[in-house]
């Protein structure tokens, strides 16, 4: 490419390549990476070729639009139209099957890359049997020791539980009967009475009684 030439026969190339209309911005961001136009040497390469007439120049408000000249491709006619959009229908098809494919594959990589290797699936075995051994170590201390808690001792623990709840019980319902018969003559609510005598509920505490 010369600089007399200023990039107008590489132009001209493009777009009859790609016969479609294109804006001298478009032609410059398409081409100024791979062969280093200028934008300025765009535009001035563009609007000669528009006036020797080997591209069509066409102006909508403000932007100008540019395209091949027609008259040098052969005519297409119906029967050909009608060919090409069936290999575009074709074409469409086996684009999406392909895009899917990927997106499958793409799916498929990402379950293998978040999966584990053999050799750290071979260390974690390792570590769960070394995990199962120290258990099987403890549960056979645990069966083998003399310390066990007799069904006699285990009888007296639940009949003190229950004796301790059944006074629990008992106390809390005094209590309460006390606070109402002061609370039918007090003028205060019951909360008050309770935060000026200094008296904390089981409720306060988030204490339930437990069944017996």
């Amino acid at each position: 490419m010369s600089k007399k030439d200023n990039g107008a026969t590489l132009i001209l190339a493009y777009l009859n390549e790609k016969n479609r209309p294109y804006s001298a911005q478009d032609v410059f961001c398409n081409l100024q990476k791979q062969h280093g136009l200028g934008k300025t040497a765009v535009v001035k390469a563009m609007e000669q070729l528009a006036v020797e007439g080997k591209i069509k120049e066409k102006i909508y408000g403000k932007q100008k639009i540019y395209f091949p000249d027609q008259s040098q491709f052969k005519d297409v006619n119906d029967a050909d139209l009608k060919a090409m959009d069936g290999q575009i229908s074709e074409l469409s098809t086996e684009v999406q099957s392909i895009t899917q494919s990927c997106r499958e594959l793409d799916t498929e990589l990402k379950e293998l890359s978040s999966s584990l290797t053999t050799e750290e699936v071979a260390s974690q075995i390792k570590e769960l049997k070394a995990e199962c051994s120290g258990y099987r170590e403890r549960l056979e201390k645990i069966k083998s020791a003399t310390n066990h808690v007799t069904p006699e001792e285990k009888e007296k623990v639940y009949k003190e539980h229950n004796t301790y709840v059944k006074e629990w019980k008992k106390r809390k319902r005094l209590a309460s009967d006390m606070m109402n018969a002061i609370l039918e003559g007090y003028p205060k609510s019951k909360k008050q009475f309770l935060e000026e005598v200094g008296v904390e509920t089981d409720e306060d505490c988030k204490v339930a009684v437990p069944n017996t």
